[in-house]
């Protein structure tokens, strides 16, 4: 039966430690060089494309590993991999039977989805984002199905984090929701959680709520993709877009992109076409609070959270609204000079109370944001594979190595 705790504490070095991953990833690179560096044995890897092929099950690997203590499972980032982009968003197909335990959202409308056949063979197109709401579904599909394959195997297991947390991290209506309920104080909606579903209804909740500085987010997106930076002058009516998004005329529409910069719209027509897209496939959309900033750049904090406790911590500079590391914005860790120490703490202790939303969950990198003016903090997001922080260090570990030093301490 696998439970969904924090980490097991080790008995000795020889306990087994499976992880699902790319196996080329640098981060599964960065997880076993700290095995290495601690003396533990490298972890079992079972790759994402394997499993979601049906050429490896998790229950043999259980089976091979069993005998030799309990077994912590470690799910890590299916990104960077388009054969398993691909398999994903055939996994979530409307033609395709799947658990839809961890999705809510529903049947996919024919514009947002294609069959399973097409899924499989959609070209790599470098930044060209496909189908993000069917790759949701398919995600939250593998991930009810290791959930019940690790149950069925009658493995003693821990998983880092569960699969059901991990659905959750991924959608931001339903982590606002989570962290709301939880007493985070929280950036305000222009409506409710998750209802504004196109340009025309983004318009409609302006004009009910007053607010006129937005951040419309792809509910399900990651690394700045499908994130927009919007204004609307209450004065001329004009409106600016700020975003990594880029459109492309195609003989069947238009197709969108991650352009890895950020581009500045003002033309209505290009603004309504990338705002219908991102509340077509699933918006979170929320009040731009302004950051703090420090020699003119804006920035937020990525504080990584593991058993409950803030460790490594890295803060994000750009001078746009959007701070992403995936943008090449600047990166600090040396928070002293950004943040007095008392604000220092708050972010701290919030990133560790909006880990406390996902029970099911040890280890997360939750993005804070400090008021400017007011060093009020407020999570923005939470990511289960939030812990690929280079240069950072806690107690002379980097994240990697403080994550599994964990698992040699006594409890």
């Amino acid at each position: 039966m696998a439970l969904s705790i924090p980490y097991r504490i080790m008995e000795s070095c020889e306990q087994p430690y499976l992880l699902i991953a790319n196996p080329s990833n640098k981060r599964t690179a960065g997880l076993q060089a700290a095995r290495a560096k601690l003396g533990l044995a490298p972890a079992a890897v079972l790759s994402y494309e394997q499993l979601l092929s049906g050429d490896a099950c998790i229950g043999d690997a259980l089976r091979k590993l069993a005998g030799r203590g309990d077994i912590i499972i470690r799910l890590d980032a299916p990104g960077e991999n388009p054969a398993v982009e691909r398999q994903l968003i055939a996994w979530g197909a409307p033609d395709r039977n799947g658990d839809d335990m961890f999705w809510s959202g529903g049947s996919l409308p024919n514009s947002i989805s294609i069959v399973s056949s097409e899924a499989l063979l959609l070209p790599p197109e470098h930044g060209r984002i496909w189908h993000p709401a069917q790759w949701y579904r398919g995600y939250c599909r593998f991930l009810a199905a290791m959930q019940r394959e690790v149950k069925a195997s009658g493995a003693r297991a821990y998983w880092v984090n569960s699969p059901g947390s991990i659905a959750k991290m991924f959608d931001k209506r339903t982590c606002w929701q989570l962290f709301e309920r939880h007493g985070l104080q929280l950036p305000a909606l222009p409506a409710a959680a998750g209802s504004i579903k196109s340009y025309e209804e983004l318009r409609a909740a302006i004009a009910t709520s007053g607010m006129k500085r937005l951040f419309i987010k792809l509910a399900c997106g990651s690394g700045a993709a499908g994130v927009i930076a919007y204004q609307t002058n209450p004065r001329t009516g004009e409106e600016l877009a700020i975003t990594t998004i880029g459109s492309e005329q195609a003989s069947s529409g238009f197709s969108f992109y991650n352009a890895g910069r950020l581009r500045r719209y003002s033309d209505a027509k290009d603004i309504r076409r990338i705002v219908d897209w991102v509340c077509g496939e699933g918006a979170h959309i929320e009040r731009w609070i302004e950051k703090e900033s420090f020699e003119g750049k804006a920035f937020d904090v990525r504080q990584l959270v593991v058993n409950g406790k803030a460790c490594h911590t890295v803060a994000r500079l750009s001078h746009t609204p959007i701070t992403n590391l995936h943008l090449r914005n600047e990166r600090s860790m040396d928070m002293k000079r950004l943040l007095p120490e008392d604000v220092r703490q708050a972010v701290q202790q919030t990133a560790e109370k909006a880990l406390r939303a996902f029970p099911g969950s040890s280890a997360a990198g939750v993005d804070v944001l400090v008021q400017r003016g007011s060093s009020a903090t407020y999570p923005i997001d939470i990511n289960p594979f939030g812990d690929l922080l280079y240069g950072a260090e806690y107690e002379g570990m980097n994240t990697y190595e403080w994550q599994m030093r964990q698992l040699l301490r006594k409890e």
